[in-house]
């Protein structure tokens, strides 16, 4: 991952500059035959100054972020969406979901209704039935979004039959009365604080557009 990494350069200068800067100072106490307490005292700053470049380059190197490892979600991308809702409510799902895919790390939508399926969009499950299994069914309860940021540990993932096989991270955020956006990721832990708060705004739109032409 190293390799990959634009200011690899610029975390290694701490640590090239401590490092040339120490073995300077040693050379310099080597070869003076005679230190001046000016000079020692030089020195000693000279010193501190290095391990403190040292030490700067080694917390770089430990705090590089690693980016999630993707993979390619099984499935067909398509879009599928419920034809006997009111115009207007299908130009939102659209928009919304159009969004979604594109400004978010989410690969596939599923918007989820009083029991209907209203949308699915992008990579799809060959499953389209959705069965709200105790992780939606509380979401549905208590209005509060769920983040299951890897899915594979979780028990619960048995549930989202309905998204891709080896999606990896899953966000379900309620929407509206009764309603649910069920988002699949193609990386784990890939979606940020920022993401889920715009995330929310998104599906307080739709629900209240929905709950509006719906009721």
């Amino acid at each position: 991952m190293a390799q990959n990494d634009p200011n690899r350069v610029l975390r290694l200068l701490p640590l090239v500059t401590g490092g040339i800067g120490g073995t300077l100072l040693m050379l310099n106490r080597v070869l003076t035959p005679a230190l001046t307490e000016s000079q020692a005292r030089s020195d000693v700053m000279g010193v501190i100054l290095s391990a403190l470049l040292i030490l700067t380059g080694l917390l770089w190197q430990r705090v590089q972020s690693i980016s999630p490892e993707a993979v390619a979600l099984i499935g067909d991308e398509g879009l599928e969406l419920d034809n006997t809702l009111p115009d207007a409510a299908q130009t939102e799902l659209a928009w919304a979901s159009h969004l979604l895919l594109t400004n978010t790390v989410t690969c596939s939508v599923v918007a989820y209704r009083q029991g209907k399926t209203l949308l699915r969009r992008g990579v799809l499950a060959p499953k389209a039935e959705i069965t709200p299994g105790p992780i939606l069914k509380r979401v549905l309860e208590t209005g509060k979004a769920v983040y299951l940021v890897k899915l594979s540990i979780y028990p619960g993932r048995v549930e989202f039959d309905y998204l891709p096989e080896n999606t990896q991270g899953v966000i379900c955020q309620p929407m509206g009365k009764d309603g649910a956006l069920i988002l699949a990721a193609n990386a784990p832990r890939s979606y940020t604080r920022q993401d889920e708060a715009w995330i929310e705004g998104v599906a307080d739109k739709l629900g209240h557009t929905l709950d509006a032409f719906m009721g």
